[in-house]
């Protein structure tokens, strides 16, 4: 039985044909987290990992923690201005305090369409200096690169021998990051359970 606070990871390596007959590698690893420190701990670790030009997708249900990570990215960057939700401003960017990319933070839950609807933000101009993280971002901004990471947030809900297994304030997340493309193909994601 692993400790508390002790994450669980589980590392594969995969490679998918495209249709265009070359191959890009997705680099997956899960990680359990079991509170919003634990999930903003984890952000500033994967920052460490970030370079300018990453794209970063985030997907899970409302109050998954997302913005959380975010948060613990900015930090990790060392980025200016309080890391928050920018669902109604739909981007924010934050520029770094340090040598470091700034940091372009989209929230995409209130844009229907795909890449067309969401050109005025110029996310194609700010990705190749920037980190841009993507709430909401899937189906909208996957043709922004073919190298991106994509982070699923899914709760954990109940464990084997437990008496409630919807027992309410359960902070357990299942993080599965996937690190599509060449720029993912030697980076240890399994590394950011230690």
């Amino acid at each position: 039985m692993e400790a508390p606070h002790s994450p669980a990871v589980e590392s594969t390596t995969e490679s998918t044909a495209l249709s265009t007959a070359r191959s890009a590698a997705r680099i997956t690893a899960r990680i359990t987290v079991d509170s919003p420190e634990r999930m903003s701990e984890l952000g500033r670790k994967l920052a460490a990992l970030l370079r300018p030009g990453d794209l970063v997708m985030l997907t899970g249900e409302l109050g998954a923690g997302k913005t959380t990570l975010t948060r613990g990215l900015g930090a990790g960057l060392g980025v200016r201005g309080a890391v928050t939700s920018p669902t109604f401003v739909i981007a924010r960017v934050h520029p770094s305090l340090t040598s470091g990319p700034p940091l372009v933070h989209v929230d995409a839950y209130r844009l229907g369409g795909g890449l067309d609807e969401m050109e005025d933000l110029d996310l194609d101009v700010s990705l190749p200096e920037s980190v841009v993280v993507v709430e909401w971002g899937d189906g909208k901004v996957e043709e922004l690169s073919d190298d991106r990471l994509h982070v699923v947030i899914d709760r954990v809900v109940g464990n084997v021998g437990d008496m409630d297994p919807l027992a309410e304030g359960d902070d357990r997340r299942e993080v599965t990051l996937t690190g599509i493309g060449g720029r993912w193909s030697g980076v240890d994601l399994g590394s950011l359970a230690r």
